[in-house]
């Protein structure tokens, strides 16, 4: 996987981009989600290389596009894994909220989880905080008193980003109990968990349980920056447990290299105006994009603000 390839991708997230945030503040998550979903699988297949879905829209009974086990592009070249999520945060994008992304994770054949569509329990820091938390071996307290002392913060400086759920009542409870502070967030964990090791951002844990699939694309983004993240699968049926099986997923902490195995990329375009990207602007006869493009290799970071002609993102 080479600099040449992230590019590629980046093109990929930017068409999906376009064609959601022409959804943006409609009322329709379902349209906008179709058209980034279409639009990526349309990216992938103009692109030479081998690739296969192991994180997707689902199932292929309940997903026609990128569904797990997909295969996408032209076939030929360098065998790639790929987690997606062509638009992270579609009730975002629906509402015409802050942080939707077009978001994807991309490494070499076998290296990325294939994980069940089921819960996750997650945890992520940055780079200062690595290998001072842990999901098993330490209370959500404990977390939070090492995450302070790792950055030098009295833990009434902290802030910890949470999904808004009433599952999350009694993680909410503990975390004030701290007198750390939260940030509530409708929608858009993959951004939360990349918040946490970007300075500028103010966020520094993330804590909660959200969806599998999404820990994956986190893990991805949070190894390019060097940071940490940890996730247990979280069953809320039988079947669920057996998919997991079946699909080799363990039962108990996965910690980054469980995750994400080897070397990754990282690659996101904004939909909406957000704390790290800016989301989609069309203008006279040009389209505007802000992406985001992370190597693990080489921890790379590249923010990409391109000009797209509109007669040509409509025909490509």
């Amino acid at each position: 996987m080479d600099r040449n390839l992230a590019l590629e991708f980046v093109r990929v997230t930017e068409a999906a981009a376009v064609s959601a945030a022409r959804w943006m503040g409609r009322g329709d998550n379902h349209a906008a989600d179709k058209a980034a979903v279409e639009r990526m699988r349309e990216g992938f297949n103009s692109m030479s290389f081998s690739g296969r879905v192991v994180i997707g829209e689902g199932e292929r009974d309940e997903a026609p596009m990128l569904y797990i086990g997909e295969e996408v592009g032209k076939k030929n070249g360098v065998e790639i894994d790929l987690a997606v999520d062509p638009l992270e945060g579609t009730t975002i994008t629906a509402k015409g909220g802050p942080n939707a992304l077009c978001v994807l994770a991309a490494g070499p054949k076998g290296s990325l989880l294939n994980a069940p569509d089921c819960y996750m329990d997650k945890i992520a820091v940055g780079r200062k905080a690595r290998g001072k938390v842990s999901l098993d071996a330490m209370s959500v307290e404990e977390n939070i008193l090492a995450v302070a002392h790792a950055l030098g913060k009295e833990v009434g400086e902290l802030v910890v980003i949470i999904l808004e759920r009433e599952r999350h009542n009694d993680l909410i409870k503990k975390v004030r109990g701290t007198g750390a502070r939260i940030k509530l967030i409708s929608d858009g964990d993959v951004s939360g968990a990349l918040s946490t090791c970007v300075e500028e951002s103010g966020i520094d844990m993330l804590l909660g349980t959200g969806g599998a699939p999404e820990g994956v694309i986190s893990a991805a983004a949070v190894k390019c920056l060097d940071g940490d993240f940890q996730g247990k699968l979280v069953f809320r049926n039988d079947k669920e447990r057996e998919r997991a099986k079946a699909m080799k997923a363990s039962e108990g902490v996965l910690k980054m290299n469980d995750l994400v195995k080897s070397h990754a990329m990282f690659v996101a375009t904004g939909v909406t105006d957000g704390s790290l990207l800016e989301g989609v602007r069309f203008r006279h006869e040009t389209i505007e994009t802000h992406s985001l493009v992370m190597r693990s290799k080489t921890r790379t970071v590249r923010f990409v603000k391109a000009l797209h002609n509109d007669k040509y993102v409509h025909s490509t």
